[in-house]
C-alpha cells in the first residue's frame, strides 16, 4: 500500500453566539483537516490547526511533510512520526509543525485501522471500554454579558447540561475577579446540587499568588481539578501550586510531544496531564506521553477542542488507556479516564460527521466501524472549506 495523495481542508464556521474565555473573544470555530488517499482506495482523516491561525499548519503539511510521505506505506505511523520529526527538530519542536504531524499521524492510524478491519483502540493496546464517561465543557462568558455575573444565564446552562445527562461539568473562570468567579461557581453548585462533579478551567489567567487563593475557593465548592492555573511556561509556579493546592492540578494543552510533557510530568507539576491528540503529536505520541505519565502515577485525560474528527481520535486513545491505578470497580476520574465534550456551538463538531457523537446516560460510545470509526459528510466539508 502506498500514499498517493494528501489533501488539506481549512475549515471555518461562525457560531450563533460569541463568547469569551479568560483570554479573549470567540466568534467562530476553525480547524485544519487532512485527507490521506492510498492506491488501494482506503482514505484516512486527521485534524490539526486548532490553535492560532490554521494556515501555518496547512503550509507545514503541504510544503514540508506531504512531499516526504507520498509513496510511503501508511501502515506504520510511529515509524513515519520519528522520521518526519527528525527533519524538523532543529526548528519545529512545537507549534504548527507538531500540529501538522499530529493530523497526518491520526490519518495514517485511521487507514491502518481500516486496513486491518479494527478500531485504532485495538491497534494501540486493546479497547478496554466501549464507552467513555463525558464531562460537559461550557460556562463560557457570553459576549453580551461577559464582564458581569449573569445568574440567569448560568442557571439556564446548568439546566441544559442536566437535561443532556452530564453528571460532570467544567466551568470556565479567570475573566472576572476571584470574588466574582466565586459567585459564578456558587450559582452553579447551588443549581446542580452536590452530586454533580465540577471541574474548572481558567486558561492560565492567574499568577502563583492569585492561583493559590483561587484554589482555596475551589476547594470550598468541591471542585475536582484546577486546569491551566498559570501560564504554561512557568513550570516553577505549577510545581509550587501543586504542592499547596487542595485541588488537583491539571494542564498540558499547550505542550507538545513527550519532551514537553517530560517537564510537566516528571517535574511534579500536574496531577492530570492533558495532551491534545490533534496538537501534541497525534496518536503515536499520545502513547509515549501516556507511558511516561503511568510511571509517575499521573492521569492522562486529553484536551479536546476541534471537530468531530478530534473527538473521534480522543475516544480511540481513551478506550485504550489503562485505569490509573487498576481496581475491580473503576470509577470515572478517580481512576478511569473521562472525555471532554465541548457544549458550545460548533458546526464542525455537529455537522462534519455523518453520525455526530452524542451522550447516552452520561457516556459517549466508541464507534464500531474500523479506524476512527467515522464517516465524513462531504457536503459539510465543502460548506465550511475556505481557500485562505
Amino acid at each position: 500500500m502506498q500514499i498517493v495523495e494528501i489533501n488539506t481542508y481549512l475549515l471555518k464556521a461562525p457560531t450563533e453566539k460569541a463568547f469569551y474565555s479568560s483570554q479573549g473573544l470567540f466568534t467562530g470555530r476553525k480547524s485544519l483537516i487532512v485527507e490521506i488517499k492510498t492506491d488501494t482506495g482506503l482514505v484516512g482523516w486527521g485534524e490539526g490547526g486548532q490553535y492560532g491561525p490554521a494556515e501555518p499548519t496547512r503550509a507545514c503539511i503541504e510544503s514540508v511533510f506531504a512531499p516526504q510521505l507520498i509513496g510511503s506505506d501508511p501502515l506504520t505511523p510511529p515509524l513515519h512520526w520519528e522520521r518526519l520529526y527528525s527533519t524538523i527538530r532543529d526548528f519545529g519542536t512545537s507549534g504548527p509543525y507538531i500540529e501538522a504531524l499530529s493530523a497526518l499521524d491520526i490519518a495514517m492510524w485511521d487507514i491502518a485501522g481500516k486496513h486491518y478491519g479494527t478500531s485504532i483502540a485495538n491497534l494501540i493496546g486493546g479497547a478496554r471500554r466501549k464507552a467513555i464517561y463525558a464531562y460537559g465543557t461550557g460556562f463560557y462568558y457570553p459576549a453580551d454579558a461577559a464582564f458581569k455575573v449573569d445568574e440567569g444565564q448560568i442557571r439556564d446552562e446548568c439546566a441544559r447540561k442536566l437535561e443532556t445527562g452530564f453528571g460532570m461539568m467544567k466551568v470556565k473562570i479567570g475573566l472576572l475577579s476571584i470574588a466574582e468567579d466565586a459567585r459564578r461557581l456558587k450559582i452553579v453548585r447551588d443549581t446542580v446540587g452536590d452530586d454533580i462533579q465540577l471541574l474548572v478551567d481558567c486558561n492560565h489567567s492567574y499568577n502563583f499568588a492569585s492561583a493559590r487563593k483561587m484554589a482555596e475557593v475551589l476547594d470550598d465548592y468541591g471542585v475536582l481539578w484546577f486546569e491551566e492555573p498559570v501560564i504554561p511556561e512557568d513550570k516553577d509556579a505549577y510545581r509550587k501550586l501543586r504542592d499547596v493546592s487542595p485541588v488537583p492540578i491539571a494542564g498540558g494543552e499547550a505542550e507538545y510531544t513527550r519532551h514537553g510533557f517530560k517537564q510537566l510530568i516528571l517535574g511534579g507539576c500536574v496531577d492530570i496531564a492533558q495532551p491534545d491528540v490533534c496538537v501534541a503529536g497525534g496518536i503515536s505520541e499520545w502513547m509515549r506521553i501516556q507511558a511516561l505519565a503511568s510511571v509517575a502515577g499521573v492521569s492522562v485525560i486529553p484536551h479536546i477542542w476541534g471537530s468531530g474528527i478530534a473527538l473521534a481520535a480522543a475516544l480511540q486513545v481513551l478506550a485504550a488507556t489503562p485505569a490509573n491505578p487498576f481496581t475491580a470497580n473503576p470509577i470515572p476520574l478517580l481512576n478511569e479516564p473521562v472525555l471532554e465534550f465541548d457544549t458550545t456551538d460548533n458546526p464542525l463538531r455537529t455537522e462534519l460527521l455523518v453520525q455526530p457523537f452524542g451522550l447516552q446516560e452520561g457516556f459517549v460510545q466508541l464507534p464500531e466501524a474500523p479506524g476512527l470509526g467515522i464517516s465524513i459528510d462531504e457536503g459539510a466539508l465543502r460548506k465550511y472549506s475556505v481557500t485562505s
